[in-house]
């Protein structure tokens, strides 16, 4: 869930601002590494137009700034951007918070991973934060499971597995094993 205050940021911008973390950089170094061969988009493919969105819209909201220009060779000289303090606070905390659905899963706990890894960082409290927050989910699909009839109970049943492998993934890497090990 969003702290109070936060801004609503799409998960473009969240990891647009998350990158921008890690050293200064221009929008087209971006744009390549989450293009669909790009390193982070295999997981999220973010295109350059969109990139350049997050990228204006995160200065507008002053967690990142503007630091010169650099010469290209390849077309008009490019802008890198850093981070600002605030935008670093707001980043820290966004990769350490669970993602609120099961059906962000796939897309934003992957991201933050890997965003994690990239930095070296202890994924441990962002999964067990993702853990402690879908264990009641699970509870309670499967309470609901019983009592549900017709279509009612086809999607409960795909829920509650979605969130029950859900559940073995994280666990699975908690313990360092291969997922699916018994």
């Amino acid at each position: 869930m969003p702290a109070v205050n936060e801004p609503d940021l799409s998960l473009a911008e969240w990891l647009v601002l998350s990158l921008v973390c890690e050293e200064p950089v221009h929008g087209f170094a971006l744009a390549r590494l989450l293009s669909a061969d790009g390193e982070i988009g295999r997981i999220w493919r973010v295109p350059k137009p969109v990139v350049y969105r997050a990228l204006q819209r995160l200065e507008e909201l002053g967690f990142v700034k503007s630091v010169g220009q650099e010469p290209s060779a390849q077309g008009p000289a490019r802008t890198p951007v850093a981070i600002t303090r605030p935008g670093r606070r707001l980043a820290a905390a966004w990769l350490t918070r669970p993602a609120a659905h099961n059906r962000d899963i796939r897309s934003e706990l992957l991201l933050k991973l890997a965003l994690l890894d990239r930095a070296q960082s202890d994924p441990a409290p962002l999964l067990e934060a993702q853990r402690d927050l879908l264990i009641p989910v699970a509870q309670a699909l499967h309470d609901r499971l019983d009592a549900a009839t017709g279509f009612d109970r086809t999607l409960i049943l795909w829920r509650s597995e979605t969130v029950s492998a859900t559940l073995r993934f994280l666990e699975a890497l908690r313990a360092g094993s291969p997922v699916g090990a018994a």
